[in-house]
């Protein structure tokens, strides 16, 4: 199985080390072409900053390759701006992707030094969720399952083949469980 993650800007590295961290026979590949983009089963969309990761995506021409094998069923995960990049509606301004039946509204947590960690359900299992500038989850289409959330409102989601965080698992470096949850959804799928 190879696993990419687009290496475009955010958290890549630590993504990277958390799929290798779940099984070693697991290649995890940044992601920075068309051709790379091919040559993976699944991928994951980081957190970083999303108006900079649009840009870029276009700069890299990714846009449509990405769009194509997502539609054609290969498995994503957006984590935080990779949630936004992926919602079908994004509270003042247009959508990117338009795959995943969500509204979401950027930066509703506040700002950077509103960060925090909270504990609560993933899955059926219980983790820190690390939030930074995170995106609410504010409506969520029927077709969608909520795996986790946070004060009432939804902060993980999975229609079929996409997943979505507002947190960012990536950053609990020995945690490697909502990884472990992705790549089994990529063995589902091959």
């Amino acid at each position: 199985m190879k696993v990419g993650v687009l290496a475009l800007q955010g958290s890549v590295a630590e993504h990277l080390k958390l799929i290798t961290s779940v099984n070693k026979k697991i290649e995890a590949v940044p992601v920075r072409t068309v051709d790379e983009l091919a040559s993976v089963d699944g991928l994951i969309i980081p957190g970083g900053e999303s108006t900079t990761l649009r840009k870029l995506i276009d700069e890299f021409d990714l846009f449509t390759p990405i769009k194509v094998r997502v539609e054609a069923g290969m498995p994503v995960w957006g984590t935080c701006a990779g949630l936004i990049l992926l919602a079908n509606k994004i509270e003042g301004e247009r959508p990117y992707f338009s795959l995943l039946d969500v509204d979401v509204v950027r930066n509703a947590y506040g700002r950077q030094i509103n960060s925090f960690v909270a504990e609560g359900d993933f899955a059926d299992m219980y983790i820190n969720m690390v939030f930074i500038r995170a995106p609410k989850i504010t409506r969520v289409g029927g077709n969608v399952e909520v795996l986790g959330v946070h004060d009432g409102v939804p902060v993980a989601v999975r229609q079929g083949h996409i997943l979505a965080t507002a947190f960012h698992p990536e950053v609990v470096s020995r945690d490697n469980r909502v990884h472990k949850y992705f790549l089994s959804m990529i063995e589902s799928k091959e």
